[in-house]
């Protein structure tokens, strides 16, 4: 896809994406069908370099790993039923280590739901997805935009962390057309993918006074690898609590809350009493409502939320600046004030929640205008 013409065209959120991941250098696209992550997997097929088509999620996570221990960027995309079955086989790549991107497209649930409906319903779980509590680099696309701008952002996140990077989205963001200027689009440059080069031995999670243990691919002719799912040492050694073991499994989180990018965007006029927060396809109606609000005369802000786990300490900071803070989302149990709150959410938080739809810019409005 060439992006130097001006005139604008048809897009929907999977083209760019998918041609986003292959510039940025993702190499493979291992993927089962499910709705609504189908288009992504129908482009990923005719553009990236190697297209595996799995014959189930659970086959899909195992190649990933097995791909990415090998040295290849791996990509796929799902929605919560084959996510679901996916859970295990990120801990395993979470516990080695191992670089991938899963593009998490929500749809209406509890259990398989509705295929064709979109929904925000995913959040509180990729909260408490890695067992033990560790955190997971979690990513959010709130417009076209975000669509070409945040896959290079977590992949190079997943490769300079050597984890599993989830780039959460939702119906509506990646199957709609709308007219699209393309020429908006920056450049992408390839993510550097750096080997150890060092003197041996390599001890495959040896991180140094970092956070980050330098990677060799298995099957290297000159360096031993060993990859090990369960508890582990500095060298990959199957261990049970011993210190060096314990050091070395902290370390897995202490990685993820210093080196996961801080990705926001805040309007903030002068004057302004109440904020409206949102992310992913909320971010919309969102922006409409503050729009809407300003041209009556009434200063609002807007913050919309691009990395969601680990929470940044940044959005309370903003959040304890107003009186009045609504957040918007397409869900019935205000899953990002849950996040950010737990379940006693301060008084002077409004939720806008909708289940089946998406959000209207009217009930933003009316919320913030609320006596």
């Amino acid at each position: 896809m060439s992006i130097v013409h001006s005139y604008p065209v048809l897009l929907d959120g999977s083209r760019l994406i998918v041609e986003a991941c292959v510039r940025a250098g993702a190499d493979v696209y291992v993927g089962y069908p499910i709705s609504p992550a189908n288009l992504i997997f129908t482009y990923a097929s005719r553009r990236f370099p190697v297209a595996l088509p799995a014959p189930d999620e659970i086959t899909a996570l195992q190649w990933m790993a097995g791909l990415s221990a090998a040295g290849y960027l791996p990509v796929t995309a799902t929605s919560f039923p084959g996510f679901a079955l996916m859970v295990e086989s990120i801990n395993m790549a979470y516990m080695m280590e191992l670089p991938m991107l899963i593009i998490l497209v929500q749809r209406l649930g509890p259990s398989t739901g509705t295929a064709t409906a979109g929904a925000q319903g995913d959040l509180l779980l990729l909260d408490g997805l890695i067992s033990g509590g560790y955190p997971l680099p979690v990513l959010c696309i709130s417009d076209l935009e975000d669509c070409w701008a945040l896959p290079p952002i977590a992949l190079r996140t997943a490769v300079a962390l050597r984890t599993p990077v989830v780039l959460l989205s939702s119906k509506e963001m990646v199957m709609t057309q709308v007219t699209f200027d393309r020429s908006r689009l920056p450049e992408i440059e390839p993510v550097p993918r750096a080997r150890y080069a060092g003197p041996g031995p390599y001890r495959s999670y040896d991180a140094g006074e970092g956070w980050v243990p330098p990677f060799v691919p298995v099957g290297d002719d000159d360096r031993l690898v060993r990859l090990n799912a369960s508890t582990h040492d500095r060298s990959g050694l199957l261990q049970h609590t011993s210190e060096e073991a314990m050091a070395n499994t902290r370390r897995l989180g202490e990685k993820v809350e210093a080196l996961t990018p801080v990705l926001y965007h805040l309007d903030e006029p002068e004057g302004a009493q109440a904020l409206v927060v949102s992310y992913d396809v909320t971010s919309g109606a969102a922006r409409e409502a503050v729009f809407t609000l300003r041209a009556r005369g009434v200063p609002v802000s807007l913050l919309l939320v691009r990395t969601l786990l680990p929470v940044p300490a940044i959005y309370s900071e903003v959040i304890d600046r107003y009186p009045r803070v609504v957040i918007a989302e397409e869900n019935a149990q205000g899953q990002l004030a849950r996040l950010l709150f737990g379940r006693r959410v301060p008084g002077k938080i409004r939720t806008v929640g909708a289940v089946g739809r998406m959000v209207r810019p009217e009930e933003i409005v009316r919320e913030v205008l609320a006596p």
